[in-house]
């Protein structure tokens, strides 16, 4: 390892060690190396400047998340929760059934596990601690855990930056997670099930069949936007980052003037909301392609694919290894600074060891979801605390089984390709 290098990651590890935040350690550090390298300051700059430009794609991530914020502002939320309610709201347990339905919905509109965490999450907590129908830690351990799901089926904000950094198929991405994403649903509404006999939870009040086609109606124009999407992507109508523009101007046109709930004043609300968080991704992706740059000019990759080639590691082996340092990491690192900075490192074993990228970039983000909610730091876990004023010891104790579960998907989605690749090779996908 060269000096110019150890310099660096002295200094990232030592900023980030004060608390300062890690897209500025980053930038900061990688400064260090220019200079103990004798290299030019200025390219760091360029670096930043030219990788954000140059990538369209990367407009995608500003527009999914003002659509999100404008599905949370509206009364999108209220009618798609109506609409869970209506559906598994009779099955035991309900309202846990409907925190997991809704979340799986409402994760074809958002992309963000913290946006769905933070809008959709927090109502339907109150939801289910009203008249103590479920404890406290428990409603937001399973918002927390179903809050996961958002970033898995489509649109995504992570399968976006990490096709940004493999150049894998962001439609066949799209379409790869949907089948794990109905899967995470599946086996949290299994321990939902479970928990909910062995501890009595109440179940909702069935709604009248006649009302189902009503309840479906109010919130059939917001169920139609993941349809849409995907219509767009892979019916060669618009690129990803369009049908992020789509998205968000539906997601206006409904609130606006379908359901008429939505201000001028909360509207400009949104927007600098909406700009803020993008700054901050933004900050995070400048950072990251500026080591990028420094970890290829150092042909980090490249020997490591060639290490893992000579002790002849086989691809089961490798998935899993990966799967051990990413969830290990996804207790400590947010998932943008994973997937910019950590995950470029495998790709070229991945293709040395004939691993499918959309495979591989759905292991990734499943991994870094269930970093979320994994205690100590899963950030999802302090923002459904940070929303509800739910003590933490009370979600981390009650969030453990939902992980234990969502990690027994994770190691199906890993160990068997075809739950991913499925529907993209429907479709065309030759990977």
């Amino acid at each position: 390892m060269s000096v110019e290098l150890l310099a660096m990651i002295g200094t990232l590890f030592l900023l980030a060690g004060i608390g300062m935040p890690i897209a500025y350690a980053i930038i900061v550090a990688s400064m260090s190396y220019m200079v103990v390298s004798g290299t030019s300051i200025g390219l760091v700059g360029k670096t930043l400047v030219d990788g954000i430009y140059q990538s369209f794609l990367l407009l995608a991530v500003p527009l999914f998340i003002v659509a999100a914020n404008i599905m949370n502002a509206g009364t999108i939320s209220d009618r798609l929760l109506g609409f869970c309610v209506a559906t598994v709201g009779r099955f035991k347990g309900g309202l846990g059934h409907v925190n997991v339905m809704a979340s799986l919905i409402f994760s074809g509109m958002s992309g963000s596990a913290v946006a769905d965490a933070a809008g959709i999450g927090k109502i339907i907590i109150d939801m289910m601690r009203k008249d103590g129908r479920f404890p406290a830690g428990y409603a937001a351990a399973i918002t927390a855990a179903s809050a996961t799901i958002g970033p898995i089926i489509p649109p995504s904000i992570p399968m976006v930056l990490y096709a940004l950094i493999s150049n894998a198929s962001i439609g066949a991405l799209f379409l790869g997670g949907i089948l794990p994403g109905l899967l995470m649903g599946a086996v949290l509404m299994a321990m939902n099930w479970w928990i909910s006999h062995r501890r009595g939870f109440a179940t909702e009040e069935p709604v009248a069949i006649r009302d189902l086609p009503r309840v479906t109606g109010r919130a059939f124009p917001a169920l139609l936007m993941p349809a849409i999407l995907l219509y767009g992507i892979y019916g060669g109508v618009t690129t990803p980052t369009e049908a992020a523009a789509v998205a968000a101007a539906y997601a206006l046109l409904l609130s606006v003037f379908f359901y008429r709930t939505l201000k001028v004043r909360t509207l400009y609300s949104i927007l600098v909301d909406s700009a803020r968080s993008s700054a901050a991704v933004g900050v995070v992706i400048g950072g990251a392609l500026i080591l990028n740059y420094i970890v290829a000019s150092e042909n980090i990759p490249a020997a490591l694919a060639s290490y893992l080639d000579d002790v002849d590691v086989s691809p089961i082996v490798f998935l899993l290894a990966v799967n051990l340092l990413l969830l290990g990491l996804g207790c400590l690192l947010d998932a943008t600074t994973i997937i910019l900075v950590i995950v470029p490192l495998f790709i070229p074993t991945c293709k040395l060891l004939g691993i499918d990228l959309v495979h591989f970039g759905v292991v990734v983000v499943v991994n870094c979801m269930i970093g979320l909610i994994t205690p100590p730091y899963g950030i999802l876990l302090f923002v459904i605390n940070a929303v509800t004023g739910i003590p933490l010891r009370d979600i981390i104790r009650e969030v453990v089984p939902f992980l234990i579960v969502l990690v027994g998907a994770l190691l199906a989605i890993t160990l068997f390709p075809g739950i991913v690749l499925f529907l993209p090779r429907l479709l065309g996908y030759d990977g």
